[in-house]
């Protein structure tokens, strides 16, 4: 296949691909927009430690200079850390747009499993998914997440959706859409900063074996979409449900009283959640994420033992850098 002509794949992530060793994405959205500096640096550089020790390649996924990037440097990663917010937050429909000019931007889920696809990688740790929005029925926001979940072949593991949505409609939207939501060992989806939500998973599965298995099943019979791999919260990191339904419920009004939605909807949800429980809920948004990453090592690894599934890169194989 002749190499994309828009896409780089770092030496080691192109080397572990070509020899079938397991490779899992991360997204930089979390870095630019999920975090604060310097938190968001350093645990960037902690989640992809977390993959090597699990076993696996990390491939932190982003657009820099207009060039679409699996496997970043730890330059590269200071450098989306350090500005912040003046990176371009880049979902599905942005993505032709920042590349078009040569721009900088942070993949969310969406535009991070795209990418991930095109790249031939089938596994992808983040913090938490988009899905259908509080009050969706008046404002139509739904997370492109959601369809890219139905459309690209990468499992993405998550502590769930983010708390700050509605999480009964985004399982339904996924149902509808025929995405699984497996959860890991739990038969509850999390709520992101809480074990549990109190809304049934479609399958309880209790080791990433089990997982890989499914995953390998539903793409060798040629099923289109991903799978939703939702890992509780370690308890001791998990906070107190009257804690964050508070904090929730306040920046959900803020964001209403300033006229905040869309894509700017999420981090500054994120953001005031985090102010009003003191850090609380972005140490364990860390511990999370670190969580999340373990286990898309080992599913990674578990897949490759079962003869991988490679699915071609979308468009043929990227150059490397």
């Amino acid at each position: 296949m002749q190499p994309h002509p828009y896409l780089d794949i770092h030496p080691d992530v192109a080397q572990a691909l070509a020899e079938g060793r397991p490779v899992v994405a991360l997204e930089s959205t979390i870095i630019s927009h999920g975090m604060p500096y310097p938190q968001n640096v350093e645990t960037a550089l902690r989640v992809e430690a977390q993959v090597r020790a699990h076993g696996a390649v990390p491939a932190t996924i982003a657009i820099l200079g207009g060039r679409l990037k699996a496997g970043l440097s730890p330059e590269h990663i200071t450098q989306l850390g350090r500005a912040g917010a003046a990176v371009t937050k880049v979902s599905r429909r942005d993505v032709p747009f920042i590349v078009a000019r040569g721009g900088i931007g942070a993949t969310t889920v969406a535009a991070t499993m795209l990418v991930a696809a095109m790249a031939g990688i089938r596994v992808f740790a983040t913090g938490g998914i988009g899905g259908v929005h509080r009050g969706a029925a008046q404002s139509f926001d739904v997370s492109a997440d959601l369809q890219e979940l139905a459309r690209s072949p990468v499992a993405v593991v998550c502590a769930g959706a983010k708390a700050i949505l509605d999480l009964r409609l985004t399982l339904e939207y996924l149902e509808t859409h025929g995405v699984p939501v497996v959860g890991y060992r739990t038969d509850r989806l999390p709520a992101f900063y809480t074990t549990d939500s109190g809304l049934p998973v479609d399958y309880r599965l209790d080791s990433a074996r089990e997982i890989a298995q499914a995953l390998h099943a539903k793409w060798a019979m040629g099923l289109a979409g991903g799978m939703v791999v939702a890992n509780p919260v370690p308890a001791e990191h998990a906070m107190p449900q009257q804690q964050v339904d508070a904090a929730i419920a306040q920046a959900l009004r803020e964001a209403d009283e300033q006229g905040i939605g869309g894509k700017q909807s999420t981090p500054f949800l994120l953001a005031r959640v985090a102010a009003l429980t003191g850090g609380d809920s972005l140490a364990t948004n860390i511990a999370l994420v670190l969580d999340n990453a373990r286990l898309a090592a080992g599913i990674a690894v578990e897949l490759q033992a079962l003869g991988g599934y490679d699915g071609g890169a979308a468009d043929g194989h990227a150059s490397c850098l």
